[in-house]
């Protein structure tokens, strides 16, 4: 049997279509996965936000005043926390109602200012969430991947309405940053943390990585150059960071003001060597009192102890910083805490 030059190139055109058609659904079935799994993560960080504005919430609740208020706020804190998915949405809410209303100037300013950075830590982890659904779905609802059953038996993630507002708890921060910091790493994979305390707390230690406010004309990598000499005496050039690779948002009171800052994070390999503050300014050579070079395993050490460590994951992201360095493109930006 022998086929005409017009059947062998019908038949070639038919397995063209079909390769071409087969390779785009792999890739696009390959994708949808991809997208499935970061709106699940983006869940589970948007569901720890929220648990953590619960215990901010039931600390609040414990050192107010008023017996009946107390007891409200801490039922709608577990209320909130009990709820499934379907219904989490309507507590979040109810609990979000009562806080709008709470007189913060009643509160101790520590509280305050953890009711502020737990707020907007919901505020930012159900943005990128939404993100990540509406991703998913734009995808998952064309009509090519609907015939094909692309999605497979995964269900449609939804999204998570809460209202928001644009100073968490009605706070009005006393300043408003931007902030350049740095994972600095030694050979050993190690990062160089300071340490240091609030001017008005002087017995409340805490450790955080180098880096501070962006100032007015500089970029991003500028700033954090900048402080890298200024707290540790080490001379680097911008080219030499790598990233920014973490993006954290946090609310803190510091020498009697509440301060909203925006910090990027850079990471950056260099040789291990003894630091210095002979650039600290005088409130930074009154707060700042060591320098350290820590491992994951130390950082922890360090947080078990009862020092806070900023950021606070920075343990589980030693790991993360260590592969940025080596890489030759630069990573997308991720949100932290």
């Amino acid at each position: 049997m022998t086929f005409s030059a017009t059947t062998i190139l019908i038949v070639a055109l038919i397995a063209a279509v079909v390769v071409v058609i087969g390779a785009w659904a792999y890739a696009t079935a390959n994708r949808l996965d991809r997208l499935h799994v970061r709106s699940d993560l983006s869940w589970q960080a948007l569901d720890a936000a929220l648990a953590r504005r619960s215990v901010v919430v039931r600390a609040i609740a414990s050192a107010m005043n008023g017996p009946v208020e107390s007891r409200r706020l801490t039922a709608l804190a577990g209320q909130a926390e009990r709820a499934d998915r379907t219904h989490r949405e309507t507590a979040e809410n109810a609990l979000s109602a009562v806080l709008a209303n709470i007189d913060t100037h009643t509160l101790p300013p520590q509280l305050v200012a953890e009711l502020a950075d737990a707020e907007a830590r919901v505020l930012i982890a159900r943005r990128f969430h939404n993100d990540a659904v509406r991703d998913t779905l734009a995808l998952r609802t064309r009509r090519p991947v609907r015939w094909l059953h692309l999605g497979g038996t995964a269900p449609l993630p939804t999204y998570f309405e809460i209202a928001e507002r644009t100073e968490p708890s009605g706070l009005q921060p006393d300043e408003v940053r931007t902030s350049a910091r740095v994972v600095l790493l030694d050979p050993r994979g190690r990062v160089l943390l300071l340490r240091g305390h609030d001017p008005q707390s002087p017995d409340a230690q805490f450790w955080f990585t180098v880096g501070g406010a962006v100032e007015s004309g500089e970029t991003l990598r500028d700033a954090a150059v900048r402080e890298i000499a200024e707290e540790t005496g080490r001379t680097l050039s911008p080219s030499d960071l790598r990233g920014p690779l973490w993006r954290r948002v946090a609310i803190f009171p510091f020498a009697g003001d509440l301060i909203r800052s925006e910090e990027l994070f850079f990471a950056v390999r260099t040789d291990e060597f003894v630091p210095h503050g002979r650039g600290f300014t005088e409130l930074e050579q009154r707060t700042v009192t060591e320098h350290r070079w820590c491992t994951a395993a130390e950082i922890r050490a360090i947080q078990q102890g009862g020092e806070p460590v900023y950021p606070q994951d920075l343990a589980d992201l030693l790991g993360e910083a260590n592969l940025v360095v080596v890489r030759v493109e630069d990573p997308e930006v991720r949100a932290i805490r």
